[in-house]
């Protein structure tokens, strides 16, 4: 197998390299950090290593379809930026009533 493509061939494997370290990173994030910031970050490379993935094939497997990948890692990036606000509006108001972003500390839901 070569090592670089031939002209016009494009190869997945270092597209799903980089999406699936993306991917492993920011489940591991979610999972270890307690930090509120620190889970939306894990989530938002969630989000990026499936819109990597959508443009991979899109530019792998071109044709009619070409720019169904791109249009699916917009809408993606349009998705993330409205789960960031809603989410950066859940943490505010998190730490105003409580005064940590700490998400295993706030265990009272009626307070």
């Amino acid at each position: 197998m070569p090592l670089l493509a031939a002209e016009g061939v494009s190869h997945l494997g270092g597209y799903f390299f980089i999406s699936s370290a993306m991917f492993v990173l920011g489940i591991f994030t979610m999972v270890t950090r307690r930090n509120a910031i620190y889970v939306l970050m894990g989530a938002e490379l969630i989000l990026n290593a499936a819109a990597l993935n959508f443009v991979a094939f899109a530019r792998h497997h071109g044709g009619a379809g070409a720019l169904d990948g791109q249009m699916f890692a917009i809408f993606i990036i349009i998705l993330a930026a409205a789960e960031a606000a809603v989410a950066l509006g859940i943490v505010l108001q998190l730490y105003h009533h409580f005064p940590t972003i700490d998400v295993s500390k706030p265990d009272r839901l009626g307070d």
